[in-house]
């Protein structure tokens, strides 16, 4: 039980995952605030939602100083996660100009 979290990248019909990462709930967290400022009114579970590069470029300003996030079974964020998470913005940065679409689910 706990919080898994995946990026995936779609295009043509494939779909190849970029990232996975287990209980990161400030990730999560930043994640749940990018779908409600876009209108998203259900509960930020097992949806997705789809990053542009004005949001990979955000998400690598901010990775390093999330706010601190929590929720049931969520876990803790740690520095393998955040090293992580470079690693997924700088895969997701080629795969947005290589013309794949990025999709960021997690479910709880």
């Amino acid at each position: 039980m706990g919080l898994d979290q995946y990026a995936f990248a779609r295009k043509d019909g494939e779909q190849n995952e970029i990232a996975y990462w287990r209980k990161h709930a400030d990730l999560e967290g930043w994640m749940s605030d990018l779908y409600a400022s876009r209108g998203g009114e259900s509960k930020f579970n097992c949806v997705e939602l789809q990053l542009f590069k004005a949001d990979i470029e955000k998400l690598e300003g901010e990775h390093r100083n999330l706010e601190t996030t929590t929720g049931f079974f969520w876990g803790e964020s740690s520095k393998e996660k955040v090293e992580a998470t470079q690693e997924f913005i700088e895969s997701a940065k080629i795969m947005l100009d290589d013309g794949w679409k990025i999709i960021y689910t997690s479910w709880w």
